[in-house]
């Protein structure tokens, strides 16, 4: 097929280039680095020319409710407007699993994005996953003052970048279905406790401390709804697995 990747070149965008191309797929990169600007619209109606599938991992860091929905619907608006003018068959859309209740800061960007993709009438697939091993490389990016890193008390059960990428894949050669069967991580997690093991792994001395968010966002970071559910699929890698592969030290 030929498959177009909004955000190829992040996170899990970059892991689904990999897959979809290790599977002979022509790739198309809907990146600002490949002269397509997803959120002013610049470049996507001729970088969707012939497209099958759009699989839309492009992402936004902000903790900011109104910028977080300004974003995703935006950036959603333009891809879905812009696959019905060229008919492309299928919407794969990244999501987060465990969000419907913590309708507030970044999750509220994602389920405003769920909104506007099961609302629309191309055809079109969520599929959630659980929070990725890598957020704790970037909550420590963004969250370290001197000798201490401030983590928000969060249980989750991680997964891979890289089998988020897999899957995405795969839910992309697949029929058009609404929602895919959420994506886990192998075993339950605590940020903090990630952090303190990426931190003891790279040999960085720095004290975590996790703390309690405020407010709705707060409370559904640390009350397990982002472990997921019934019904379920649980990839393999674990965080520790992940350590010894995939991460590099910062």
């Amino acid at each position: 097929m030929r498959i177009a990747v909004a955000g190829g070149t992040g996170t899990v965008g970059r892991h689904v280039v990999e897959a979809a191309r290790g599977r002979g797929h022509d790739i198309v990169l809907l990146t600002r680095g490949s002269g397509v600007d997803v959120r002013s619209g610049v470049g996507i109606d001729q970088a969707l020319a012939d497209v099958d599938v759009v699989i839309d991992t492009i992402n936004a860091t902000t903790l900011s409710t109104k910028k977080a929905v300004e974003f995703f619907e935006t950036t959603t608006r333009r891809l879905l407007a812009a696959e019905k003018r060229a008919g492309v068959a299928h919407h794969v859309a990244l999501s987060i699993v465990g969000i419907d209740d913590t309708d507030t800061s970044y999750y509220a960007g994602k389920l405003a994005q769920e909104r506007l993709v099961r609302a629309s009438d191309v055809p079109h697939t969520i599929a959630r996953t659980g929070q990725f091993h890598e957020f704790a490389e970037q909550i420590a990016a963004q969250t370290t003052v001197g000798p201490v890193t401030l983590v928000p008390k969060t249980l989750t059960r991680p997964v891979a970048a890289r089998e988020v990428g897999a899957h995405l894949v795969d839910v992309a050669e697949g029929a058009p279905s609404d929602r895919a069967r959420d994506l886990v991580g192998p075993r339950d997690e605590s940020l903090a406790d990630m952090v303190r093991r990426m931190f003891a792994h790279d040999g960085t001395r720095r004290a975590v401390i996790e703390v309690r968010f405020p407010g709705a966002y707060g409370r559904g970071l640390a009350s397990g709804e982002l472990r997921g559910g019934s019904g379920r699929d649980t990839a393999r890698t674990t965080f520790d697995e992940w350590l010894r592969t995939d991460h590099t030290p910062v």
